[in-house]
């Protein structure tokens, strides 16, 4: 049994698809994993029972009648932080990073192997720690205030509404505060797996970032080409 399966509290996941028959043979599939699942088959309801209460993680597929997925996600990062995978058939490079610029934690093209997105899930989940854990302390990086218990981020007192993937991204980096993390450290950390030479979400994501914090005060990550990225406590501008 997995350490996700030993949590008390059930893990419960929100799917938004228009296909009726996927979505009775992913719920019986999560269902086997000790997860709840709920679906909705198109994008109004499926953003009403976003919104409606507090699930752990939204698996959206793009194409759906009355709200295309991208509008659901643009309306879910109005007022949540749920952690979101897009699900689309639609393979195209552009509508990758559409998804991640919109605010989605992972994107993965169908058809998939349910293993795939099962894994993918659960790393999100982890980082996500639904049932919560040991008590962490609050971590200072110059004036950014990083809480571990909440998956908050702040400086002066200001939230920086970071998303699942934005936080330990952020996490990652204030950790080795002061030296250069590759492109390679963080993808196994955030996936398990290596980076492909065409994959461009973690470079969306450290743009989301990056924006957020400067919006509330210094540039502190700072690109080293070739090398990865690195946080400092000072404003690199």
């Amino acid at each position: 049994m997995t350490d996700l399966q030993n949590h008390r509290i059930p893990i419960s996941l929100l799917l938004i698809d228009d296909d009726i028959g996927l979505c009775g043979l992913m719920k019986e599939f999560f269902v086997e994993q000790q997860m709840e699942v709920e679906t909705a088959n198109d994008g109004r309801s499926g953003l009403a029972l976003a919104l409606s209460r507090r699930f752990n993680l939204v698996l959206l597929d793009v194409m759906l009648p009355a709200m295309d997925g991208f509008q659901v996600l643009r309306e879910i990062r109005r007022k949540s932080s749920v952690p979101v995978i897009m699900l689309t058939a639609r393979t195209g490079g552009a509508d990758r990073v559409a998804g991640l610029e919109t605010g989605a934690d992972d994107y993965l093209p169908m058809p998939f192997d349910p293993d795939e997105l099962l894994a993918r899930v659960r790393a999100i989940l982890r980082r996500v720690d639904p049932a919560g854990g040991p008590a962490k302390p609050l971590f200072r990086v110059g004036v950014l205030e990083i809480d571990g218990n909440r998956h908050e981020a702040s400086i002066g007192g200001n939230d920086l509404a970071l998303t699942a993937m934005e936080f330990h991204i952020l996490d990652i980096l204030a950790k080795a505060s002061g030296r250069i993390v590759s492109r390679e450290e963080i993808s196994a950390a955030l996936h398990q797996r290596e980076p492909t030479a065409y994959e461009r979400s973690l470079d969306v994501h450290i743009s989301h970032l990056r924006k957020k914090i400067e919006a509330r005060g210094p540039a502190m990550i700072k690109t080293i080409r070739g090398a990865g990225y690195m946080l400092g406590t000072g404003d690199w501008r």
